[in-house]
């Protein structure tokens, strides 16, 4: 039987485990990144997803996330008709620090775009980017990777994903798995010729089942062509607009 100590985090300071290993998923197709960031930690929540991309043939993989920040770039990008792969705990980047120090980075995500483009994420909180150091820090590692690497490097501030944010992201997201054009492009045209000021009132302006047409409105959003506050919990009482 475990000790408490192992596992109640109320207790201080904990004993250091091994990284949680996911074991094989039938059907998934198996983690593949450099390192395992599945670790316990106590300041943030680590994430694990299944998700399928047109680099995997529609075929859904086990992806690992440091937390939920950057799974929400993730979800962000997936929501995009452009891309084509997600990868992510990449090889590290070999880099000189401000002392002159040889350091190493691994980015958090690479994005593959239809076209071939390569975007590599560097992901940080709003505190730590505000740094001189985190900036020299950053600018030392874009200048240390190889365009072999990537076509391009972005800095993303992970405070821009709210709870309310990262949760409207995932219900969009899983609605988005049950694609439905034909009941898009219906509830689009039903937008751009009636009027509405709340989702329900849209909702109620189509011959269609409430849940079918509540998801189709969810596509929309994450589509770009209804606007909605992704800040606050998107629902049926929600103001939604045309984009």
């Amino acid at each position: 039987m475990a000790n408490q100590q192992d596992w109640d985090t109320s207790l201080g300071e904990q004993k250091k485990q091994p990284a949680l290993r996911v074991g094989p998923i039938f059907g998934v197709l198996p983690y593949d990144g450099y390192r395992n960031p599945l670790t316990r930690s106590s300041t943030t929540s680590r994430v694990s997803m299944a998700i399928a991309t047109p680099a995997t043939g529609g075929q859904r993989k086990v992806y690992h996330f440091d937390g939920q920040r950057e799974m929400a770039v993730a979800l962000e990008a997936l929501l995009s008709p452009e891309l084509y792969g997600l990868e992510v705990q990449l090889p590290p980047i070999p880099y000189r620090g401000r002392n002159g120090k040889l350091r190493s980075h691994s980015f958090d995500l690479r994005i593959t775009f239809r076209d071939g483009f390569r975007r590599a994420v560097f992901v940080r909180n709003g505190r730590s980017l505000a740094r001189p150091e985190t900036q020299a820090e950053i600018e030392a590692i874009f200048e240390a990777t190889p365009k072999s690497f990537a076509d391009d490097k972005v800095v993303v501030n992970g405070d821009q994903y709210t709870r309310g944010y990262r949760d409207n992201l995932l219900r969009v997201w899983e609605a988005s798995k049950a694609a439905d054009p034909d009941v898009d492009a219906y509830v689009l045209d039903r937008a751009r010729s009636t009027t509405f000021w709340l989702m329900k009132d849209l909702i109620a302006r189509c011959d269609l089942p409430s849940g079918k047409t509540f998801d189709a409105i969810l596509r929309l959003i994450g589509q770009g062509l209804l606007g909605a506050n992704w800040h606050a919990v998107i629902w049926p009482h929600s103001r939604i607009w045309l984009a």
